[in-house]
């Protein structure tokens, strides 16, 4: 149900962004070059890998709503601060397939980002590297030694992704990042020294507006 409640604010909110993004522009003089900042809003899909751990068969992704700010320092290299609005949600299942429990995580990143070709080139791909942190909370993990618990996950974040112009104001945007994720188990809150090699993927979907 929260998926459903999740997808379905991603779609409320492109659907109000959706008129102005499409409308076009009144001046044939307007240009994208020179905007310092932006802000997209849409939604990601998080996967961690297989295997994360002895035990554990597979951490079930999910979606989320995310929006990111950027700082253009000029027209091709920016700044972007990059994290989930909500919590990905994420059931865990063991070796042979039975539900172990559920675990949801919260990530934010800092990241530098190079916009390859000009401003108003109708597709721009990027590419980005930074730092981020993802944060877990409400383990509800099947466990006969007390609570397990996941520390803050932190390290380097990878980012390719492509904007579509609308128009000089706003654009369209796919991209995947990849984040670099070993947080260590805890019982009763005590580090146990074993870490979750989850290292998942998001591929995400937003409208975006310049300014």
């Amino acid at each position: 149900m929260r998926s459903i409640r999740t997808l379905t604010l991603a779609t409320l909110t492109a659907l109000a962004f959706a008129p102005a993004a499409f409308a076009q522009d009144t001046t044939t003089d307007d240009t994208a070059s020179g905007k310092h900042f932006a802000v997209v809003g849409g939604v990601s899909l998080l996967q961690p890998k297989n295997d994360p751990i002895d035990g554990v068969r597979k951490v079930d992704g999910g979606p989320a709503p995310t929006v990111s700010f950027s700082y253009y320092i000029n027209d091709n290299w920016a700044v972007e601060l990059w994290g989930a609005a909500d919590k990905f949600d994420h059931r865990v299942r063991g070796t042979d397939g039975a539900r172990l429990g559920t675990v949801e995580q919260q990530p934010i990143a800092l990241s530098g980002q190079y916009h390859f070709g000009q401003a108003d080139n109708v597709f721009r791909p990027f590419v980005g590297v930074g730092y981020y942190e993802s944060n877990f909370s409400n383990e509800d993990l099947a466990s006969d030694v007390g609570h397990i618990g996941l520390e803050t996950a932190k390290g380097a974040i990878g980012t390719v992704g492509v904007d579509m112009n609308i128009n000089s104001t706003w654009f369209a945007r796919a991209d995947a990042r990849y984040m670099h994720s070993r947080p260590e188990l805890t019982v009763n809150g005590d580090k146990t020294g074993d870490k979750a090699k989850l290292d998942p993927w998001t591929v995400g979907f937003g409208i975006g507006a310049r300014f």
